[in-house]
């Protein structure tokens, strides 16, 4: 191997051709190297590497660079917290998109509620009742077919 890999070139040792982090902390990505190796430690990350088959290795890295990278900004909570955090941003942004959608349904309410008390604006209902053969109700249920185009027309209108 011509050029050590990131970290091997960070520990100051000869890269060997079948060394195990050279896939994984290419030369021109020291950074990542660095960060994995301040929380985790070389011989831990190479003890974790080799136990995991070689399909998983990659995902591995990924995650532990993540988790250091998170540990350096908040050494207590690590990714945990961003995760923490963003759950709270969801549950905030939630609560916001709830009350917008009640203030809709309120502004809504009193448009339809402005058109039905105007004089000559009393909406019709466009209600039919279902007739069977025998042309009677369902216990003390009726049942009507609305016109739902008419209905909303007359609601958001």
């Amino acid at each position: 191997m011509a050029t050590p890999c990131a970290a091997c070139k960070i520990l100051r040792r000869k890269c060997a051709e079948t060394c195990i982090l050279a896939p994984y902390f290419p030369p021109h990505e020291p950074l990542k190297f660095i960060m994995a190796h301040r929380v985790f430690g070389a011989s831990n990350i190479i003890k974790f590497l080799q136990e995991l088959p070689e399909s998983q290795r990659a995902d591995a890295v990924t995650s532990m660079v993540y988790e250091a990278n998170a540990r350096i900004r908040d050494p207590v909570y690590g990714s945990a917290g961003a995760i923490f955090q963003l759950q709270n941003q969801v549950k905030e942004l939630q609560a916001q998109l709830a009350k917008a959608q009640a203030e809709v349904v309120n502004i809504q309410c009193q448009h339809a509620a402005l058109f039905c008390n105007e004089p000559g604006n009393s909406p019709q209902p466009s209600f039919q009742f279902i007739t069977g053969s025998d042309e009677i109700f369902e216990g003390n249920n009726p049942t009507f077919d609305i016109d739902q185009e008419s209905f909303w027309d007359t609601i958001w209108s």
